[in-house]
């Protein structure tokens, strides 16, 4: 590996573990600790990484040019729809628990979300046997459920809990009956209004999902996800090691790029839902890596 290479992903490292040691990184890049100190005394003359005593801790709020949640909304508008939507068609069983993060194309996948709710048409949902449940059933199953012990009323077991940093998923969930909603606390980032910060990473450190849906800046074999922003990729790192699956939403505009943070590798993924027009290139390759690329068609 070059030492490029290297320290890129050393400041990864350090932003989503909050602290790096020499002899952790030493071990994992298989080079002696000579090298590490001289990778963080480059990092640190950089600005990229503040060298302290046997490691390295990130600069606060390091990030670099990231773009308004409005632009990157309108980005390939219809390739994320579709993405949006087919990412709803493969939603755990009812009852299950799902992380949502702040990208634009989880934000899709809410917004269908909400509006099958309403027209109450809810997205098929797979039971514990592997088999689809229909949305009279998921409410039968909800009105059957046990009373609770002080109250005596009948608990309304919802389908789907999900938990986001996002504050625009959560206001368009709020009122989805069907769906029970946990948003983290912490830093608001203005620019994408994600909830970000250490108040954020610590409350998604105790809590587990049975699939993450994370959106992606940029994707790449090496570097797998990526994301130009430290604080947001802490927070989908703590995603990606909390949840039994991983789904990741990129359309084809992010294949080849790569940005400083990486969040998850590409043996983090269970799932990648993308557009016909990803190059096949990658699409063969994720395959061989025994990742489950499915294409979601626009206009469907």
């Amino acid at each position: 590996m070059q030492s490029t290479e290297r320290r890129r992903q050393i400041v990864s490292l350090a932003a989503v573990q909050g602290r790096v040691t020499v002899n952790e990184l030493a071990d994992r890049f298989r080079v002696t600790a000579e090298t590490i100190r001289r990778d963080l005394a480059a990092l640190n003359d950089s600005g990229l990484l503040y060298r302290v005593h046997g490691g390295a801790v990130p600069v606060p709020k390091y990030h670099t040019e990231y773009t308004s949640v409005e632009t990157r909304s309108k980005a390939s508008i219809q390739a994320k729809l579709a993405i949006g939507r087919e990412a709803a068609q493969h939603l755990p069983k009812p009852g299950s628990t799902i992380f949502l993060d702040a990208g634009t194309t989880t934000g899709v996948l809410a917004d269908y979300l909400a509006e099958q709710s309403v027209r109450g048409n809810a997205p098929h949902l797979i039971d514990a046997d592997g088999d689809g449940i229909s949305p009279g059933q998921a409410e039968s199953r909800r009105d059957h459920s046990s009373p609770t012990p002080n109250s005596g009323a009948t608990t309304h077991f919802p389908p789907l809990r999900v938990i986001t940093n996002s504050l625009h998923i959560a206001y368009r969930l709020a009122n989805t009956p069907s769906i029970d909603i946990l948003l983290i606390g912490g830093d608001v980032r203005p620019q994408s209004r994600a909830v970000v910060g250490p108040i954020a990473t610590r409350q998604l450190g105790v809590l587990h999902a049975d699939v993450a849906f994370i959106g992606t800046n940029a994707l790449t074999m090496a570097h797998g996800l990526s994301t130009p922003d430290a604080a947001e990729g802490a927070i989908k790192r703590c995603m990606v090691t909390n949840a039994d699956r991983v789904v990741a939403l990129c359309d084809s505009s992010k294949f080849g790029l790569d940005y400083l943070v990486s969040f998850a590798s590409i043996d983090d993924l269970s799932m990648l839902v993308t557009d016909p027009g990803a190059p096949d290139t990658y699409v063969q390759a994720l395959k061989d890596s025994g990742i489950d690329v499915v294409f979601a068609q626009p206009g469907t």
